[in-house]
């Protein structure tokens, strides 16, 4: 059995090339993998496909010769990236997933997401989240310039970590009502996720069976390492991944 990977929240961007090492090393060691599922907020910030500059295009050759290499790629939104749309798509050689999915891993059902849907408790948060995932809304900021996209996108990445600092941690989790919610209404055991940067399995009962949810890590520049999921003859099961150092200048 090839084995499937999990990652999410890698906030990739040009000015963390310790991730983004790890990154790509992280893609050149599991190339011929059965697939691998990114969870949202691959990139920091997400400001429409026409952004085809050196950097983006370095992240987007690395998926293709993943795919070229028979592993199957699956992106779902997050709270970053939420303007991904086709032209990635294509780009990359794999798939848009719509917001919460169920996959049969070893038998076992998944629902895989972002997680950002079950901070129902951060009322700001999920209004803004209604609005970057409406259409209309969509299409509104795409018919912006790139330059005005991407001055957009830095505001709103300020104003995410001031908004983070003043925010207590219970308001920024999942809402235990809602994953149990979810988990219920699809079915699955399992409930997979990113978003909280709170990497653990969560062991739950949910209509008197056992289920369990298991959140992914972010990927931090000055940590060096991340926890992503990986699903092989063994089961689905956390891993840490240990970050590549960047390759020097020149």
């Amino acid at each position: 059995m090839r084995p499937t990977y999990f990652i999410s929240d890698l906030h990739l961007a040009p000015d963390l090339p310790r991730v983004t090492a790890g990154f790509l090393a992280l893609i050149e060691h599991i190339r011929g993998a059965s697939a691998l599922y990114v969870l949202g907020d691959l990139f920091e910030a997400w400001v429409g496909d026409d952004h085809r500059d050196e950097y983006n295009n370095r992240i987007l050759a690395a998926f293709r010769a993943l795919a070229d290499s028979g592993t199957r790629l699956y992106f779902v939104h997050g709270n970053r990236d939420f303007l991904l749309g086709q032209g990635f798509a294509e780009a990359t050689g794999g798939q848009l997933l719509p917001e919460s999915q169920v996959i049969e891993v070893g038998g076992e059902k998944v629902l895989v997401m972002h997680g950002d849907q079950l901070c129902t408790s951060d009322e700001k948060f999920m209004a803004f989240r209604a609005q970057s995932r409406d259409p209309a809304w969509q299409q509104a900021m795409l018919a912006n310039p790139l330059e005005q996209r991407l001055m957009i996108a830095g505001m709103w990445r300020m104003q995410s970590k001031a908004n983070q600092s003043n925010k207590p941690e219970n308001i920024m989790d999942v809402a235990a009502a809602d994953v149990e919610r979810v988990l219920r209404e699809s079915g699955a055991t399992t409930l997979l996720h990113g978003h909280t940067h709170r990497p653990q399995v969560h062991p739950l009962t949910v209509g008197g069976l056992p289920a369990r949810r298991m959140v992914l890590g972010d990927w931090r520049e000055e940590a060096g390492e991340a926890v992503i999921a990986c699903a092989d003859a063994d089961g689905l099961r956390l891993e840490t991944w240990t970050f590549q150092e960047p390759a020097p200048a020149g």
